[in-house]
Parts: structure tokens; sequence; C-alpha cells
């Protein structure tokens, strides 16, 4: 898909938003601070309508964290927008420093990832991958891991990689990035790599014969090195696995996350029904 640029945005770091907003405070009391025009970049995360004709659009900037920004007139037929601010779009932005929300002023289409759309599954696992993204992002905080894998997933559902192997990756890799991570290498409770057939949610991940507590489940052979290779893998070189261990990885992995991010994976939710 061609490239649309309506504008030319400027490349590079983004400083802070605490940074770029320090003018006001600093301020003769009484004054009214000039709204300042910024650039910034993203992916769009979601979006939804506000008022008659505008809608607040959601992004992960890697230098600022979560965006929320206003669209004005997007809703409308000749909206100059058009489709520049869909889901899991990367955009260069020129905003304008409002009140409340930045408002957006023009769009760089960087990337649309074509390919992800052209897929049922692929749709359902970038839903699923900008929902967590959205639930664990900060405002005004520096989210550029988090940013880098989000792309990197969206990058390679794009290219045809394979959504729940590709999905099962990023959500394992994304709790990393939190600090989460579960321990698939070692027995989250005693720390042995000997006979760990066994994987625990509340404990931490896998967990050996004799830690084993109460609701732990046992994993079938191949299960544990393949969760351990799909956590360190590359996104953008993931192939098909077995299909019934795939299945297994994705299932242990969606709890894991959904207790420890303490949130249900909707996306998921209705890529099952």
């Amino acid at each position: 898909m061609p490239v649309t640029s309506i504008c030319s945005v400027k490349r590079g770091t983004v400083p802070p938003a605490t940074e770029r907003r320090r003018h006001v405070s600093d301020r003769t009391p009484g004054t009214v601070a000039p709204m300042a025009i910024r650039h910034d970049s993203g992916i769009v995360l979601r979006s939804y309508a506000f008022g008659e004709a505008d809608r607040i659009v959601v992004l992960l900037s890697p230098h600022n964290g979560k965006l929320r920004t206003v669209a004005k007139g997007v809703r409308k037929t000749k909206s100059r927008f058009g489709g520049r601010l869909e889901p899991f779009t990367e955009v260069g932005l020129v905003l304008y420093e409002g009140r409340n929300l930045d408002i957006v002023t023009q769009v760089e289409v960087r990337s649309a990832f074509p390919g992800l759309r052209r897929s049922l599954d692929g749709l359902h696992a970038a839903s699923t991958m900008a929902e967590v993204v959205d639930g664990v992002a900060q405002e005004e905080e520096s989210s550029v891991a988090l940013f880098d894998l989000f792309r990197s997933g969206l990058a390679s559902l794009d290219a045809g990689r394979p959504p729940i192997e590709v999905l099962t990756a990023f959500l394992l890799q994304a709790l990393g990035v939190q600090g989460l991570a579960p321990s698939l290498r070692m027995c989250a409770s005693c720390g042995t790599s000997d006979h760990l057939d066994r994987f625990s949610v509340a404990s931490g991940g896998i967990v050996c014969g004799d830690c084993r507590p109460e609701g732990s489940v046992r994993l079938r052979q191949g299960l544990v090195p393949l969760l351990a290779g799909l956590a360190d893998a590359d996104l953008a070189t993931i192939d098909p696995v077995d299909s019934d261990l795939i299945r297994d990885a994705m299932w242990l992995t969606r709890r894991f996350v959904e207790f420890h991010l303490d949130r249900r994976l909707l996306s998921l939710v209705v890529g099952e029904s």
C-alpha cells in the first residue's frame, strides 16, 4: 500500500510531555500561555465517537506513552483524515496542544500493515495486542520497549506469520516488558530445572513435581520448551508449530496474562465466538 503523506513530520527523539508543557507552569501568573504546535508519532490503539463529528483517538507513542487526542470532523464524509487514523496504523502527527486533549491537525501514515487486515485471525491477534498495550501503557511515560514490541508484532502479522504463534510470543514478551514474565526455565517455587511438568498461574509459571500447588496444570511433552522459545523468539521469524501444542501454549499464556494484569482479554473472547 503506498504511503499517504499530507505533512512533513519531524523524526527523531520526541521530548517527554512533561518537558513540553513545562512552560505552562513557568509563565507569569495572570497571563495566558499560547497553545503550542508539536510533533509526535505512534500506533493507533483504538478510537471512539466524541460529539457530533469528532473522534477520540488513542495511540501509543514510543516516548510519551499513551496519547489521547481529538480528531475533529473525522466522522464527516469529506474528512481530510480519511482512513489514516484506523487502529493498528503507525502514524506521524502534528498536534495542537488543547486544554485537556491535544488536537490532531495533520497525519502522515508511516505503515498501515495492510496484510494483517486480510485475515480475520490476524485482526483478532492485532486487536488483542492493542488491548494489552492499551491496558498497561501509561500517559506521559516512555514506552520505547513496548512500542517496539507492538510494532514488531504487527509487522509479523502483516508479513503473514501465523497469528496464534505471533500473539502467544507477543503476550509472553509483553509480560517481560512489564516485569511480569513467567518462570519458564526453572521452577518458580524452588528454582530447580528438573522435572518441570506443571504450570501454576498463581505461583508464577513452571513448577516441579515436588512444588506443585493446588490448581497447577500438568503439561504435555514439548510444551515447556515451546513456551520458553516463544518468550525469546524474534517475532519476524516465527513459524507454525504443532497445533495442539500452540493451542495449549496460548491457553496457558492467556490465563497468566489475565491473572497478573487483572483483566479479561475481550478481543480473544470475540475471536472465539
